[in-house]
């Protein structure tokens, strides 16, 4: 199938393995030239080997790396594992930054880096892989169900925005 995406360019976050992993995949045999990154670094480098990759963008270090080998990229995957389950009375602050963190600011950032670009060429696909628990929160998963939702909440009056210049930003 053609999906008129062919020499594109692409970064798939946490695509070592999984939805990241697929996700590149399908890009990668649309003729897309996709960057791929992920925390895990033997996953990632087996994945790599076949795609290409870079490392952990909830750093700002590892933003930059990523940006830097991908300046202009026309569509955006942010995706992060989830944090662990647990009971909320077991949390840290700790835990809830680090959350954030990873499932929120991380896919802010590369949002905030790359959307303007996508706005003025006129072409731009960002889709944020969430979850369901944005619509219904899961019980013991109170650390992703917080971060995930803020990011939603965060990009949509953006998604609206920039919809008129031909960029469209989704949670999945």
């Amino acid at each position: 199938m053609d999906f008129g995406i062919k020499g594109r360019k692409a970064i798939v976050c946490a695509a070592s393995k999984g939805l990241g992993k697929g996700c590149a995949t399908a890009l990668a045999r649309e003729g897309v030239d996709v960057t791929i990154c992920a925390r895990g670094a033997d996953a990632l480098n087996a994945t790599a080997k076949e795609l290409g990759a870079f490392g952990d963008v909830t750093t700002e270090d590892g933003r930059k790396a990523l940006l830097a080998a991908c300046p202009r990229p026309d569509i955006l995957i942010n995706n992060a594992g989830g944090p662990p389950p647990g009971d909320f009375k077991d949390f840290s602050l700790d835990d809830w930054r680090k959350a954030v963190e990873w499932n929120m600011i991380s896919p802010i950032a590369l949002i905030h880096a790359t959307v303007y670009g996508m706005m003025e060429r006129g072409f731009g696909r960002i889709v944020n892989i969430t979850s369901a628990s944005i619509k219904n929160p899961i019980a013991s998963l109170e650390l992703s169900n917080g971060a995930r939702l803020g990011l939603t909440g965060a990009v949509t009056v953006l998604a609206r925005k920039v919809a008129k210049s031909n960029v469209t930003i989704n949670a999945v």
